[in-house]
């Protein structure tokens, strides 16, 4: 498998760090308020990554992270008479509400930063005996520009940065690049004691100590927002590798934005839309279509003709699943003539997904490998075929849907078993030529979005 390195700004071979085992780390929300859109895209982006590796044969370590203390947090607690856990107890709930909707997988691990206070403390100490890191008045500062490979994640110099590009200004810094590890506390605040007295960890601090307690002090991958790559992904190079000695990344992966209506999504520009606002008029796994649909690495459009295609596009392959249910029901003993032809064309479709997520995960050619297996399905299940032949390409199939996490919504036994027990009843009536009762039967299940389609094998049913 080949990923784009933005370390090195070009697509690399992976090699793991141990043969056949994985470590991979995602930054996870700041948890005072719901997911937008533009959070759900590396979600649902770097969980298709682990299942992918899975499918392969890895074994993952997975870690994302929940941030909950932070300045956000705590004008949330301020503005609603509340207390940071509070706040934080509420939004990691509603964000495993999202994340469940998406059909995301939980993580291996899933720290807190509040969790993790001994450990930050630790790294911090650390990096203040070696002469990385200053206090003053209870804050402690890391020196940026004594870290000789400052820079190197965002290919800047030194003189290019943004120092007030998410830094903190202060005048306890002696350089403006300098990046706070630890805050001392203000009146009101959550705090922690420290050997700088009271106060909590800095935002790139957290992420740095939770990778080294959970995966240690290297890792294969690194992903996030493109727009994380400066300065927080920056400053965690340099305060880990200035820790350790090592190097702290092998391969970091980062999604592109998310514009709304070809425009920056933004509150100020009133296009500015949390995830569980477009799930509750589209559902949940038409977002997470929109996530794949094009490569990780590029901008991508939300726009509402753009989601109702996301959604058609999932009717279609739902549609081809229930044509292989049924196929498979009413399936023969006997191979035919077609069938090797037809699961050799199935395996070269697998191969071609298998490429494509090979290729620096290329969902956009994934997805387009498995719809053309769902028109080769949908063209041989068009007479009657061998049970067998049918099962291996639904498991193929399968597989495939489930490394892009799709088609979680299929309908449960006890829904399918109610709509074929009508089925049966309208078939009894029609055998009856009880035809006023029969087409009742078939209003009844129009009106529950269930449409009918009478095939020489039988009736065929699908979600209109």
């Amino acid at each position: 498998m080949k990923i784009f390195n933005t370390l090195h700004m070009q697509k690399e071979e992976f090699v793991p760090l141990e043969p056949g085992k994985v470590k991979m780390y995602a930054c996870g929300p700041t948890v005072y308020n719901f997911i937008h859109i533009g959070n759900a895209r590396p979600i649902c982006v770097f969980d298709v990554l682990r299942r992918y590796l899975e499918y392969r044969g890895y074994e993952v370590t997975f870690v994302q992270n929940f941030t909950d203390i932070d300045d956000k947090l705590i004008r949330r607690a301020q503005e609603e008479g509340s207390t940071v856990p509070e706040i934080a107890e509420r939004y990691i709930a509603e964000y495993q509400t999202d994340a469940k909707g998406l059909g995301v997988r939980p993580a291996t691990h899933h720290p807190r930063a509040t969790e993790n206070i001994d450990k930050i403390i630790e790294i911090v100490r650390t990096l203040e005996e070696k002469g990385y890191a200053y206090s003053r008045n209870g804050d402690v500062y890391f020196r940026s520009r004594k870290f000789e490979g400052y820079g190197k994640l965002s290919h800047q110099p030194l003189d290019a940065l943004d120092a007030g590009n998410r830094i903190d200004v202060s005048d306890n810094k002696e350089d403006p690049l300098d990046f706070v590890l630890w805050k001392a506390a203000k009146p009101g605040e959550p705090s922690y004691p420290s050997p700088w007295g009271l106060g909590r960890p800095g935002w790139h601090i957290e992420c740095t100590a939770m990778i080294q307690k959970y995966l240690g002090e290297t890792i294969d991958i690194h992903c996030g927002g493109q727009d994380l790559i400066f300065p927080h992904h920056e400053n965690e190079i340099a305060q880990a590798e200035c820790c350790t000695g090592k190097d702290y990344v092998r391969y970091w992966m980062h999604n592109g934005y998310i514009n709304v209506d070809n425009r920056k999504m933004s509150k100020s520009l009133g296009n500015f839309f949390t995830t569980r606002e477009v799930a509750e008029k589209f559902g949940y796994e038409p977002v997470k279509f929109m996530m794949l649909q094009a490569h990780y690495r590029s901008p991508i459009n939300y726009s509402l003709e753009i989601i109702e295609q996301c959604r058609a596009a999932l009717d279609r392959l739902y549609n081809c699943r229930n044509n292989l249910d049924f196929a498979i029901a009413n399936g023969t003993d006997a191979p035919g003539a077609e069938d090797a032809a037809f699961l050799e064309k199935a395996d070269q479709r697998r191969e071609q997904f298998i490429e494509a997520m090979e290729d620096d995960l290329n969902t956009a050619d994934a997805i387009a490998a498995l719809f053309e297996l769902a028109r080769d399905i949908n063209s041989f299940t068009g007479a009657p075929r061998a049970k067998a032949t049918l099962e291996q390409a639904a498991q193929i199939f399968d597989g495939l849907c489930d490394v892009l996490g799709l088609l979680y919504n299929r309908e449960s036994g006890d829904v399918d078993a109610e709509i074929e027990a009508l089925i049966e009843q309208r078939q009894q009536a029609r055998r009856q030529r009880n035809f006023a009762e029969a087409d009742r039967i078939r209003d009844e299940l129009k009106a529950k979005g269930i449409l009918l389609e009478d095939t020489p094998q039988g009736v065929k049913w699908k979600r209109a």
